[in-house]
């Protein structure tokens, strides 16, 4: 993932409606939700979701797709695992992160 890309992810992300939408289109799977369930569930005002799930989408950390009349969205896995691997590529100066790692660290400190 390029840094600029990773930006937009982030800031996209920092805000609470933004990032509760995406947390639940996480929990929705590939199916993903129409607008109307997500503004339902995040009782959100459907024109203040149009704009999260706008930007969202020009992050690139969800997917829009037309199932008859409705738009589902659904959050792209490939974009947030780059995104976390982005965020983790010097996780232990370059080493494998692992549970056992953690702890090496925690007594060192």
């Amino acid at each position: 993932m390029e840094t600029t890309n990773a930006i937009a992810a982030l800031a996209a992300l920092a805000q609470d409606s933004r990032l509760a939408a995406f947390r639940l289109l996480v929990q929705a799977g590939p199916n993903g939700l129409s607008a109307s369930r997500i503004a339902d569930a995040l009782q959100i005002p459907s024109s203040s979701l149009s704009f999260h799930l706008k930007e969202l989408s020009h992050a690139g950390l969800i997917a829009p797709r037309q199932e008859g009349r409705f738009i589902i969205y659904a959050a792209r896995f490939d974009t947030m695992s780059a995104l976390i691997g982005f965020l983790t590529e010097n996780c232990c100066g370059g080493n494998p992160c692992s549970p056992v790692a953690a702890n090496c660290a925690a007594g060192a400190a």
